[in-house]
């Protein structure tokens, strides 16, 4: 989110985009604008969900579950190139920003050209949703028609998700609970309360990367009119959510999840969550942020992993 954060949905900037790359061709600039460090945490809800489903039915939908997942990467492209030409139309892209170059504000391309970008990959999320309505009805239908409205919400309208303090509650419920809980939906065409468990899980380092990101991004947030949740907190008490965001995730996998498998393996992340919140505590600002967004987004991933190779264990923790 500039903050970007990015659904299902919100613009995040990971880590610095190499720029020399990045302007090298015109193919590379698109690749640089769709922020493709940014997917790690569109992808990990939705395996995660797969994953849930597989190990308690025995059984994978394997059409559906790639649907699913294209569909969660297209919304978030969709909603970074949407993001990068409103923030630039908005004025909110300076160049007293420290995070990656943007396409718009580089110059690489037109405002025009960056959201009918935005408009294209919308398209496709749109069609491979329909055929995850074909599959879970209603429900998900109601799901993908959200995920579509805040992703060009996140930075358009009169009130945009991304210049107000609930930016972060968006993505726990979109990059966390409905990630997980929808991708387990359309395999099992079922709701349980593991499911919507393991969403809060790895919601919560979902939302630590936003709130990171306004963190570094603060000065220039207020210039720009943005009142985050990291200006409303200030600084110091920002730095004390970053880590009840990091450490807290694998409590709701321990303890009442009833997530099958060895769940204690998901302590084995707690290292890198200790390790992050300690260096933003020691003073990291500025660009010295960019590189612990794509950290802590791994760190999700991470969770996910160590959680996936305990399903493999079978049995109880």
């Amino acid at each position: 989110m500039q903050q970007d954060t990015e659904t299902l949905t919100v613009p995040l900037d990971l880590e610095p985009t190499d720029r020399a790359a990045a302007g090298a061709s015109a193919i590379g600039r698109w690749v640089a604008a769709a922020r493709p460090k940014t997917l790690l945490l569109a992808a990990t809800p939705v395996l995660a969900g797969i994953a849930l489903a597989a190990i308690t039915t025995g059984t994978l939908a394997p059409l559906v579950a790639a649907a699913t997942l294209l569909a969660a990467l297209a919304i978030q492209v969709g909603t970074n190139l949407h993001n990068d030409a409103a923030d630039f139309e908005r004025g909110t892209d300076t160049p007293d920003r420290v995070g990656p170059p943007r396409a718009t504000a580089q110059g690489w391309f037109t405002a025009r050209q960056v959201r009918a970008a935005a408009h294209l990959t919308f398209g496709i999320a749109f069609a491979l949703g329909l055929l995850l309505v074909a599959r879970g009805g209603w429900p998900i239908f109601l799901v993908g028609v959200a995920a579509l409205a805040s992703g060009y919400g996140y930075t358009s309208g009169p009130r945009p998700i991304a210049y107000g303090p609930f930016g972060e509650l968006y993505v726990l419920a979109f990059f966390g609970i409905t990630a997980v809980a929808g991708s387990y939906y359309l395999q099992t065409l079922t709701l349980d309360w593991p499911a919507v468990t393991l969403g809060l899980a790895l919601g919560l380092p979902a939302a630590a990367v936003l709130l990171l990101n306004n963190y570094r991004d603060l000065e220039t947030d207020v210039a720009a009119g943005r009142r985050t949740l990291c200006d409303v907190l200030g600084r110091p008490r920002a730095r004390v959510l970053y880590a009840l965001l990091m450490l807290l995730p694998p409590l709701p996998l321990l303890l009442g999840a009833g997530l099958p498998g060895a769940t204690w393996l998901t302590l084995g992340a707690l290292p890198l969550g200790l390790l992050l919140t300690a260096r933003l505590y020691q003073g990291a600002q500025g660009a010295q942020i960019n590189p612990m967004l794509g950290q802590t987004g791994l760190y999700q991933g991470l969770l996910t992993l160590l959680m996936i190779v305990g399903f493999a264990f079978g049995g109880g923790a």
